[in-house]
C-alpha cells in the first residue's frame, strides 16, 4: 500500500501513483482509499449520464474505454478495474488527474484547472484548458525562485471570515520534452507520464506541504489583435463566469449541483485576491517578458509588499 497527501487529503492507495510524492501520513482514518477490484459496466438507475460516465446517488462511474473503469463513492472510495491489460503505470495519470478531480467535486470542493507558484507566502494560480501553458508558466517562475505549489488540479477552500486557501499537494510538474529543453530542466526530468507520450514528470525544487492563502488568479489567453499582451481585470460577472469555465471538468459543475458554489467562490476570490486575464505570446522566447509583466502587476496589487527588489 502507498500513502499520499493529495489536495489536502490523506490517501491510501493500492495503486502506486508516479508524479505524487509519497507522504508517510500518520492516519488510520484515511480520507480517501484507492483499491483494485471489480467495477461494473454501468450503474443501475443512473440519474445522469454522459459519453464516459454515469451518476447514481453517491456513485460515479467513469469509463475510459480500453484503459480502465473507475467507481467513486461519496468522495471517499475509489475502485479501479483495468481494461485490455493496460499496465497500472499508464492508469495512474488518470487517477491523479480526471478521477481525483471528480472525487473532489463529490466532496463539494472548489476545484480549478490550474497550476500555481508561491509568491510572498501566497499561492498565485494560472488557469486555462489543457495546452494553455499552465505548467510551463509555473515551471518558468520556479526557475526564477518562485516556489512551485501545484500542477493542473487545484483545490480551493472557502472559510467564513478568512481568505480562500489552496490545499497542499505532493504532485510534480508535467512538462512536454520541448518545455523541459527550453527551460533547462533536463536534470529534473523523471518518468514519462505515459509510455506513449513525450511528456514527463518534473521534480520541483521543494515539496508543497502547507495550505496557502490565495494571492491572485490569472486566466491564460493567447495574444491577438483584440487582446494585446498584458494583465486585465474583467468585471464581476465575467470573473464569475471565468472561474466556472476554469473549474476542473466544468461540465460536472452543473451535473453535480455546484453552480452556486462556484459563483460564491468567484465573489470571495475576486474580493480577497483578484481574478485577471494574463494575455501573452505562446512561445518560449516571450517568457521573460511575461515574468516582467507579472512582477509589475504583483507590485501594483501589493503582492510583493515587503519583498526586496
Amino acid at each position: 500500500m502507498h500513502s499520499y497527501r493529495i489536495c489536502g487529503l490523506s490517501v491510501l492507495s493500492e495503486v502506486e501513483l508516479p508524479g505524487i510524492a509519497s507522504a508517510p501520513v500518520d492516519d488510520t482514518d484515511w480520507e480517501v482509499t484507492v483499491r483494485l477490484g471489480a467495477v461494473p459496466q454501468e450503474l443501475a438507475a443512473a440519474q445522469a449520464t454522459g459519453p464516459t460516465y454515469q451518476i447514481a446517488g453517491d456513485l460515479f462511474l467513469l469509463r475510459i474505454r480500453g484503459i480502465a473503469r473507475f467507481l467513486l463513492k461519496g468522495g471517499r472510495e475509489l475502485t479501479v478495474q483495468t481494461e485490455d491489460a493496460t499496465p497500472l503505470e499508464d492508469i495512474a495519470i488518470f487517477i491523479i488527474g480526471t478521477v481525483f478531480g471528480i472525487l473532489l467535486h463529490q466532496r463539494g470542493q472548489i476545484v480549478l484547472h490550474a497550476s500555481a507558484v508561491r509568491v510572498n507566502g501566497k499561492a498565485v494560480l494560472f488557469c486555462g484548458p489543457s495546452g494553455a501553458g499552465k505548467s510551463t508558466m509555473a515551471a518558468a517562475l520556479e526557475r526564477q525562485r518562485f516556489a512551485f505549489v501545484i500542477d493542473d488540479l487545484c483545490a480551493v477552500v472557502l472559510r467564513d471570515g478568512s481568505a480562500p486557501m489552496v490545499l497542499p499537494d505532493g504532485r510534480q510538474l508535467k512538462l512536454w520534452s520541448q518545455a523541459i529543453e527550453n527551460l533547462d530542466m533536463a536534470d529534473k526530468r523523471r518518468a514519462p507520464v505515459r509510455k506513449s507520450l513525450e511528456k514527463y514528470y518534473v521534480e520541483p525544487e521543494k515539496a508543497f506541504g502547507e495550505p496557502l492563502p490565495l494571492g491572485a488568479v490569472y486566466v491564460l489567453r493567447q495574444a491577438r489583435p483584440a487582446h494585446p499582451p498584458g494583465v486585465a481585470q474583467p468585471n464581476v460577472v465575467d470573473s464569475a463566469l471565468l472561474l466556472r469555465r476554469n473549474a476542473y471538468r466544468p461540465l460536472l459543475v452543473n451535473r453535480m449541483g455546484q453552480k452556486a458554489d462556484y459563483f460564491k467562490a468567484a465573489a470571495a476570490i475576486a474580493n480577497s485576491a483578484g481574478i485577471f486575464h494574463l494575455t501573452r505570446a505562446a512561445d518560449f522566447a516571450g517568457i521573460p517578458d511575461v515574468i516582467s509583466t507579472l512582477r509589475a502587476h504583483w507590485t501594483k496589487i501589493g503582492l510583493l509588499e515587503g519583498v526586496e527588489a
